[in-house]
């Protein structure tokens, strides 16, 4: 659908909504180009400043995925008319202390009336036109790897059906709330956020546009402590079985995997780690980079 909306030509676009990457991109200088990002969604912990912490942790992600340094942000509310207004500003304070913690300033935001909270932001950043880490960068002979174990969703959904202990909800939300900024002079071919779509969703858009497969070893992917146990359970989100349905054409099997680590690899993360190709690893290996195989992505 997107390809048919109507949009200006404009050479300083680097980086578009063509290869599905994190962010757009717009040069202004030969030495300076605007990342661009927004992302919002309902509550997905129960504590308000948590909640908020989140949620800004995942909108900076897009930027750091990019290679960018995260400037500005706007922050973009749907809030109920019943609302508690102590409870939105625990949420309000949970962002602005993550975004302080990015080095991002809030210029200010949005709110509108809606029955469903809903709560995230806009944000800015720069890179380096030619420092740019897009998805269509992986190179046949790099090094996959992950920064974030993976399993939010699952452990979500097993704390909805009150089966997930407090110390595994605890390092799930540990980990959403850790900020993925990766560290500095390191070198990176293609980059994306593992979130909504999952590891292998995310995976699948990098291999497309970088024209190779994507060889992931399946053993290898870090998982939250309680998702494998969960997902035995049956503890699945309905986002995963979509994202399974959506991608599975694109995937060869090379051994058969134990149904629940199967799930773990299409779960819909919030706030996931970064997956990055280059030619050392950055975070947990779990895969290369090979020539284009008959699908695009391999999974052992």
């Amino acid at each position: 659908m997107l390809p048919r909306i109507p949009r200006l030509a404009d050479s300083n676009v680097l980086v578009g909504f063509d290869t599905s990457d994190d962010a757009g991109v717009y040069k202004l200088t030969e030495t300076c180009a605007l990342v661009q990002t927004i992302d919002f969604f309902t509550p997905i912990v129960d504590d308000p400043y948590t909640f908020g912490a989140i949620a800004a942790a995942n909108s900076l992600s897009d930027v750091f995925a990019m290679g960018g340094k995260p400037l500005s942000s706007l922050s973009v509310l749907c809030w109920p008319k019943s609302g508690d207004l102590e409870t939105l500003e625990e949420i309000l304070r949970g962002g602005a202390e993550k975004m302080i913690e990015a080095g991002c300033v809030i210029l200010g935001g949005h709110s509108v009336g809606d029955d469903e909270l809903k709560f995230g932001y806009s944000v800015t950043g720069t890179v380096h036109p030619e420092a740019i880490w897009a998805n269509t960068g992986a190179r046949p002979g790099d090094i996959l790897s992950l920064t974030k174990s993976i399993g939010t969703g699952v452990i979500s959904t097993a704390l909805k059906r009150g089966i997930a202990s407090d110390a595994h909800v605890a390092a799930s939300v540990d980990s959403m709330l850790r900020l993925n900024r990766p560290p500095e002079g390191i070198t990176v071919h293609g980059c994306t956020d593992v979130t909504g779509f999952g590891l292998l969703g995310h995976a699948r858009e990098m291999a497309l546009g970088s024209k190779v497969t994507l060889e992931i070893d399946a053993d290898a992917v870090p998982l939250l402590a309680g998702a494998l146990e969960y997902a035995t359970a049956g503890a699945i989100p309905g986002g995963g079985k979509n994202n399974r349905d959506f991608v599975i054409d694109c995937v060869e099997y090379l051994r058969h995997l134990p149904a629940a680590l199967d799930a773990l690899l299409y779960d819909p993360q919030t706030s996931g780690g970064l997956l990055i190709s280059g030619p050392v690893a950055v975070g947990t290996p779990i895969g290369r980079v090979v020539e284009r195989a008959a699908k695009p992505l391999r999974v052992r």
